[in-house]
């Protein structure tokens, strides 16, 4: 019978993980989206957005301060997200009448699947704008849209497609406003109009209606 190895050996330390702070502060980041969607900013709770996040409420404090700062980064991760999937259109690429046609339909479309962002923004309208006022990336964020609607409707010109009479702001305002106050107020105006708004039906009339009536009066 062979005699048991009694060797001592060296204990094995088990290294304490590292937290990941970019999928913490992005764990936090949707769940405050959450949060701040169902409840608003008044009613929004920092230790359930930390509970939901699976975090210990210390960690907001820790990553973004305060309430009011998390409700800013939130605010800014919402316009972010919908920024970056607009440069994903590429609208560069594309013939400019397509181009502004993707744009909207797009804007359109963001807006049916996200009903968070009208809903955090009517929030902070409500608020005027009191965050957004703090942020340092906001207005930085919006430039490259505003830049690639102004690319576009100068390519439209150039090759007699399009009229020149629309600044490329207004031009987004216009397009914005004709979105956001369809989803932003089909409930009431199914109400009023005694037509159910809501029906995937109607929100593909209600689609290629925004389509046709921008792109008609940006036609030469």
């Amino acid at each position: 019978m062979n005699k048991a190895d009694t060797t001592a050996r060296p204990e094995t330390r088990r290294r304490p993980q590292k937290r990941d702070t970019a999928a913490t502060r992005l764990a936090l980041l949707h769940a405050a989206v959450a949060e701040f969607t169902e409840f608003g900013y008044e009613g929004g709770r920092v230790d359930r957005i930390a509970k939901n996040a699976g975090v210990n409420k210390q960690l907001v404090y820790h990553h973004f301060g305060s309430k009011a700062d998390l409700y800013r980064a939130t605010l800014e991760e919402v316009y972010r997200e919908i920024r970056e999937r607009e440069q994903q259109l590429h609208l560069d690429e594309l013939e400019p009448e397509d181009a502004m046609r993707a744009l909207i339909g797009f804007s359109f479309d963001y807006l049916s699947e996200h009903p968070e962002f009208v809903t955090l923004l009517n929030d902070e309208n409500r608020m005027e704008a009191y965050h957004l006022k703090m942020s340092d990336k906001i207005t930085d964020m919006h430039s490259p849209l505003v830049q690639i609607i102004e690319e576009t409707l100068d390519r439209g010109v150039a090759v007699g497609i399009f009229n020149n009479r629309f600044d490329p702001v207004d031009l987004y305002l216009s397009i914005a406003g004709l979105t956001f106050f369809y989803f932003a107020n089909r409930h009431t105006l199914s109400v009023i109009f005694n037509r159910d708004m809501t029906t995937a039906r109607h929100m593909q009339q209600r689609r290629a209606h925004i389509i046709d009536f921008v792109l008609s009066s940006l036609r030469n």
